[in-house]
């Protein structure tokens, strides 16, 4: 390969006090913020939609059914610019959004589009989780005297949770990488600071090389702290067990 590798020229002057690693730096904090805020909110409303899809009620589990059917069928860019161009034209308080400053706007518009689609797929995850529990446990806890919510809060949802820490591993890595499209709305998160770079200075190889090997550590981090989770939380008997 004749290319000739300048890796010093991350260490450039990219103007105001900043260098083009720099760039790469905000970038990796905002991928970083983007994609935690995002699998917090998802967590969230994954596990209470996926619930709502194992309860008795039939209302209640056809509009967790919906949401999952609407989120999860419907393209993320699609749901992206729904966000950030349709919904402060909608929603009550809109106009505050819209005063905002853009780069305010376009954080929270990909944070709440990325966690309402990785919440529709923790959603199954969820209901798969509780389903494959023995359905005894459900029984012994009502026979002991708990209510239903008593039941999924104190032994259906934290038995399912723990056989389901191997699945969200790869939907957690899945929230960092999907934050890449918040570039399409002018995030400059990671991905967009690597394209950047590469405009200001025609060296792909580095800007890139550098930006995978952030994505890299990322995925990294996370594996080996769901990994720690998992060994912290597994139950004799259940699925991963000992």
């Amino acid at each position: 390969m004749s290319y000739e590798w300048h890796w010093n020229v991350l260490l450039e002057n990219a103007g105001a006090h900043e260098t083009y690693l720099d760039w790469i730096l905000n970038g990796f904090a905002y991928t970083m913020a983007l994609g935690l805020g995002a699998w917090v909110i998802a967590l969230v409303m994954g596990t209470l939609f996926g619930i709502l899809r194992t309860v008795p009620n039939r209302a209640l589990s056809a509009i967790a059914a919906l949401y999952v059917e609407i989120f999860r069928n419907v393209p993320l860019i699609v749901q992206l610019f729904v966000w950030y161009f349709v919904m402060p034209e909608l929603v009550p308080g809109g106009e505050r959004i819209k005063q905002l400053a853009p780069m305010q706007q376009q954080f929270i518009a990909a944070t709440l589009c990325i966690a309402s689609y990785m919440g529709a797929r923790i959603c199954e995850q969820v209901r798969a989780g509780i389903n494959s529990l023995p359905r005894g446990q459900r029984a012994a806890g009502l026979a002991l005297g708990f209510s239903l919510p008593q039941v999924y809060r104190y032994v259906l949802v934290p038995n399912a949770l723990r056989i389901m820490v191997p699945p969200l591993t790869s939907e957690f890595m899945s929230t960092f990488k999907n934050s890449a499209v918040a570039s399409t709305i002018g995030l400059l998160e990671l991905a967009a600071q690597g394209r950047q770079l590469v405009d200001y200075t025609a060296r792909p190889y580095e800007s890139f090389v550098t930006v995978t090997v952030m994505y890299g550590l990322i995925n990294l981090t996370v594996m080996v702290f769901m990994h720690w989770l998992e060994n912290r939380t597994r139950v004799a008997g259940l699925i991963g067990g000992k």
